[in-house]
């Protein structure tokens, strides 16, 4: 298992397909991540995300059976790992306990 570290776009990814989950794959993936930030992604970017993920074991992947509307082509379906499901929830906690300790003076606006 590789590093393990969540880059920002990395934990974007991992957030997704568990939101997407049992239907979780490459542009299910992409689409659900333009919807929710309106950011321009490409798919190998989120390929080079996914792949990342599963060297440092945060998530699995299963090929589904193929399909008549995919001309028989099979689509490779990921699922968070416990790792993964840990690695979400330390930087959740970080994010929380760095945001509870701003000053509320320090997000006032002038």
């Amino acid at each position: 298992m590789k590093g393990t570290q969540l880059g920002e776009f990395e934990e974007l990814v991992l957030l997704v397909v568990g939101v997407l989950f049992p239907e979780a794959y490459g542009l299910n993936i992409r689409e659900e991540i333009i919807n929710q930030t309106k950011r321009k992604v490409a798919i190998g970017a989120v390929h080079s995300a996914l792949s990342r993920l599963d060297e440092k074991g945060f998530l699995e992947s299963e090929l589904a059976e193929g399909t008549h509307e995919r001309g028989g082509r099979r689509k490779r379906l990921f699922k968070i790992t416990a790792s993964g499901k840990q690695a979400l929830e330390k930087n959740h906690e970080l994010r929380n306990s760095l945001f509870s300790q701003i000053p509320e003076m320090a997000l006032k606006i002038v």
